[in-house]
């Protein structure tokens, strides 16, 4: 199988992710922060998940790096290089998204919002697409968000991960005939439960929830699992045709979603 870094892979759906490649006989590094970042509760993680991998016979590497910074992701390419000797995917999903308008938004938390969701895909994709080039393919998948076409209240979030999205259109142009494939996951399904959207509302998952979410098609709302499989579809051989490609898991969220929650007998 292939040999898959994962950014943010400690915490919410990042350790979706990590597990779910790793069940499928996949080579993780997975790397992310073990302090709080800002509007995420993700904290003291990585010891937790390496303890899951032990207890799930599952094998990963679990790496503390941050994303952010070319140093860190240098090292971590080259851990991974000397381990297994090639990078066939990354997976960009590290990411943070404080609540507030432009008003409410400091220099520095724009700083920050901008350096992590899309400072960190720059420096990871310059990082490894040399490495793909050389081997003949690889497979890059974004984690982007529905706030990404715009969303109240979530002003340097949803302007990062709008740039995220026109990120990875340019990237599958450019790389299209170097055989590499730069798709985009959208996390959905009316309130999906992260360490970002419980950490936006002070830990109340209820408000995460949402009472009037609709969920998605299956009846329910989405997991981290769900986008995990995603992720894990995409970087499959089964989608080795598909590049440009944004799948959003939940439906919806950039057309104009979500959708309204479907009507009760007592509504008819």
């Amino acid at each position: 199988m292939s040999v898959v870094i994962v950014t943010g892979g400690t915490f919410g759906i990042g350790r979706s992710i990590t597990l779910t490649l790793a069940e499928r006989g996949h080579q993780v590094v997975a790397f992310g922060l073990d302090s709080p970042q800002i509007s995420s509760i993700a904290a003291n993680a990585i010891v937790g998940l390496r303890q899951e991998l032990l207890g799930l016979e599952r094998d990963a590497y679990v790496l503390e790096a941050d994303v952010s910074k070319a140093a860190d992701v240098e090292t971590v390419i080259a851990f991974t290089l000397e381990k297994f000797g090639r990078i066939d995917a990354l997976v960009n999903n590290a990411a943070i998204g404080p609540l507030g308008t432009i008003l409410d938004t400091t220099e520095d938390v724009w700083d920050r919002v901008m350096a992590v969701n899309l400072r960190g895909p720059f420096l990871c994709c310059k990082a490894v697409l040399p490495h793909m080039i050389k081997q003949g393919g690889g497979s890059i998948v974004n984690v982007g968000s529905g706030a990404g076409w715009g969303k109240p209240n979530m002003f340097a979030y949803a302007t990062s991960k709008g740039g995220l999205h026109t990120f990875s259109a340019a990237l599958a142009y450019d790389f299209f005939h170097d055989r590499i494939r730069v798709n985009t996951v959208i996390p959905g399904g009316g309130g999906i439960v992260t360490g970002m959207s419980v950490g936006r509302v002070g830990g109340d998952v209820n408000r995460v929830l949402g009472r009037d979410a609709p969920g998605t098609a299956a009846g329910r709302r989405a997991t981290g699992e769900d986008i995990a499989k995603a992720v894990a579809f995409l970087l499959s051989p089964d989608a080795e045709t598909l590049s440009g490609t944004v799948i959003d898991v939940g439906c919806f969220a950039h057309q104009g979603g979500p959708l309204k929650p479907a009507k009760t007998s007592q509504d008819k």
